[in-house]
């Protein structure tokens, strides 16, 4: 809960601060007005940190560059066009805006730029009220014409204008409701839920890379399932994301099976409380957030209804990989999110087997090498799937899960087990076999490959033994296939 005497103090500490105060004497000595702006007075009023320092000014941008200049030690005009200086001040980053009163054309996200000369203009046209606050510098004055303090009070989400308004100059704005949300742990207002819910296909004209973009910073928040249930429940994630709104499986009175949906958020938010378990003090993991969101959307196109009541989901891991992968590219993600998002998917269930009986050495050294780089993030998605009631069931898996981890960390201590691989290199092979480089080459590395997985660390000495056996045998094999075709 917002304390409004806190608050207040911890403002003037924000103006306090030093990157704020060289700013603030610089533009007053050149006559001009100076604010910090959006999210740092927001998080300052809220007592949380504060990143990431913009400011507001009436001066143009051509006065920006030339009173930043002197107190700054590198300056860039990337953003000039929207009246925006970047410049580099005791170390720290920051961004100084022209005033603005811009108008869309309704067609793109991109703004006619028109520079204003009112803070409380400025202010008004910004995304929601809780960011639409200003504290001007050095007279460390709150300026606040859309009642953000109230709201932040009330822990409410609400634009500035007319939601319908907003959203429709900025479709970007309704991925943001959620992921303030998320953020906050505020809620967002009817008023605002209900444009967001009837404007959802406007989304369209945003491209992949914000919609990413928006999707990251959510599911980085500490509480990423409100806003996905936000953004469920008004249909937006159906324009970027629809396969999680498709684990709304229904469920008929014959045919019983989990709550797809229900199981997945559960899923996320136990994966959560693992990762600050397991990796304290860490940023929240994307990655493996986004494989438990989508670890079980193949369901829907596998599920089979079997006779006596039954539901099966066969195969549902390797369909919802596939998937996965289009869906995530289709966004825009880099190749090794995907690759590894669509790998974690595609490998959650590999654990239950073992459950069922413990498995033998090669079958944990298979399971650590097929992982890879992704072991720890599908130790943690495959602990956070279990989300049973029956405290039994749940106790004997999470008994199973802690018996393959300790085997791990044995056979890795005995055995370098991160970096499984024959005794043997490619080189060793083929000046042993006096063959070139090849498929040759390859299959023999498998080879050695495998009897390393099954069997562990052969030695040099017998695995070129095992490798002129295989070889041989190989040679006749082949000679023999030749004489039956004479």
């Amino acid at each position: 809960m917002l304390n409004m005497a806190e608050g207040l103090a911890r403002l003037g500490a924000l103006a306090d601060n030093p990157v704020v105060a060289t700013l603030a004497r610089a533009f007053a000595d050149a006559g001009y007005e100076l604010a910090v702006v959006g999210g740092p007075v927001r998080d300052a009023l809220l007592g949380r940190d504060t990143h990431d320092l913009d400011f507001t000014t009436n001066a143009r941008p051509d006065d920006i560059l030339r009173i930043v200049t002197p107190v700054s030690t590198a300056q860039w005009d990337i953003g000039r066009e929207f009246g925006t200086i970047g410049a580099r001040i005791a170390g720290e980053q920051v961004e100084i805006t022209t005033y603005r009163s811009d108008a869309y054309d309704g067609a793109t996200r991109k703004p006619s730029v028109q520079f204003g000369d009112s803070i409380n203009g400025d202010l008004s046209r910004r995304d929601f009220t809780v960011n639409a606050m200003a504290l001007m510098v050095p007279s460390v004055k709150l300026v606040d014409p859309t009642g953000g303090v109230e709201d932040l009070i009330a822990g409410i989400l609400r634009t500035p204008s007319n939601p319908a308004q907003s959203f429709g100059d900025d479709p970007l704005r309704m991925l943001r409701a959620a992921r303030f949300a998320a953020q906050l742990g505020f809620t967002v207002d009817e008023p605002t839920r209900q444009a967001v819910a009837d404007l959802k296909a406007t989304l369209s004209i945003v491209s992949p890379e914000r919609v990413q973009g928006e999707l990251v910073r959510l599911m980085q928040t500490d509480d990423p399932v409100r806003g996905i249930r936000l953004l469920v429940e008004t249909e937006l994630i159906e324009q970027f994301l629809p396969e999680v709104s498709a684990l709304r499986l229904e469920v008929d009175e014959h045919h019983h099976h989990k709550d797809v949906y229900e199981h997945t958020l559960t899923a996320l938010e136990q994966a959560m409380q693992l990762e600050k378990q397991r990796h304290p003090g860490e940023p929240g993991d994307a990655v493996l957030r986004l494989a438990v969101l989508l670890h079980d959307i193949g369901k829907p196109r596998t599920r089979k209804l079997e006779e006596g009541g039954g539901v099966s989901f066969h195969h549902h891991d390797v369909v919802g990989a596939r998937m996965a992968r289009k869906r995530l590219q289709a966004l825009r993600f880099d190749k090794e999110t995907i690759d590894a998002v669509s790998q974690l998917v595609e490998q959650h269930l590999r654990f239950f087997g073992y459950a069922e009986g413990a498995w033998s050495d090669s079958a944990v050294r298979r399971y650590v090498r097929d992982a890879g780089g992704q072991l720890e993030r599908l130790h943690i998605l495959t602990r956070a799937d279990v989300t049973t009631r029956n405290k039994r069931k749940a106790a004997r898996l999470a008994r199973a899960y802690d018996d393959i981890e300790s085997r791990i960390a044995v056979l890795r201590e005995q055995e370098e087990l991160d970096a499984i691989r024959p005794d043997l290199d490619g080189n060793q092979i083929q000046k042993i076999l006096n063959i070139p480089p090849g498929r040759d080459v390859g299959a023999a590395y498998k080879f050695l490959l495998d009897i390393r997985l099954d069997e562990g660390v052969l030695g040099e000495e017998e695995a070129e033994r095992r490798l002129r056996e295989w070889w041989q045998q190989r040679h006749d094999d082949a000679s023999a296939t030749e004489s039956t075709g004479n």
